[in-house]
């Protein structure tokens, strides 16, 4: 598989070979869906919580009579049924809501996702991306000149210049290729690899 080559100014100006195995599979939609959700469903965090009908603040006394009175039977002011009371089935704090992918599915989602971006022609490769200061005007000057808006910048390592100018805009997110996945890759219509990260990309998805 064939991955353009840009500058700095976003002019091609060559192509270089990466594995078929990462950037030249077949698109799984069914496989690309489960590893979506699965990584969002590890990524909640348990902590709602609600209360039942031992644990709401409430009287123990009968709110009227058993009978006469005309309206529905009541013994406690905690049921369910009223307004303030008890929920019948609480959210609990330790709710578990991870979902278990096999290491070779999520592999084989994340590289049918890269090779999709590719058919596409949404990805580039440029021989290194660094700022000398950081700065989130030079950033945005530099994506801007290259002819990107939104944009996944993939590097190799994230040096701290790139990431502190990076974190300021809403459209440009730049993480470390050990750090990709499903969802970000999905989410930017443009993805920017360094030669550098499809080695290492090679390296974790081959």
């Amino acid at each position: 598989m064939e991955l353009k080559l840009i500058d700095e100014k976003g002019a091609g100006t060559a192509t270089i070979s990466a594995p078929d195995a990462v950037f030249g599979r077949d698109f799984n939609q069914a496989l690309v869906h489960q590893i979506v959700i699965a990584y969002q469903a590890n990524a909640r965090v348990g902590s709602r919580a609600q209360k039942d009908r031992s644990e709401v603040r409430h009287s123990t006394k009968k709110p009227w009579r058993q009978k006469g009175t005309g309206r529905a039977r009541a013994g406690m002011t905690s049921s369910p049924l009223w307004r303030g009371g008890g929920k019948i089935f609480p959210n609990s704090p330790d709710e578990n809501f991870s979902q278990k992918v096999n290491r070779k599915m999520y592999r084989a989602g994340i590289t049918s996702i890269l090779s999709q971006l590719v058919r596409e022609d949404r990805v580039r490769v440029i021989d290194e991306f660094r700022l000398d200061a950081p700065k989130t005007k030079l950033l945005a000057q530099k994506i801007r000149s290259m002819g990107f808006g939104e944009l996944l910048v993939i590097t190799d390592e994230v040096d701290e210049n790139l990431m502190l100018s990076a974190r300021n805009l809403p459209n440009v997110q730049v993480i470390a290729a050990r750090h990709t996945n499903p969802v970000t890759l999905i989410r930017y219509p443009n993805v920017l690899l360094t030669k550098k990260a499809v080695a290492r990309l090679e390296e974790m998805f081959k």
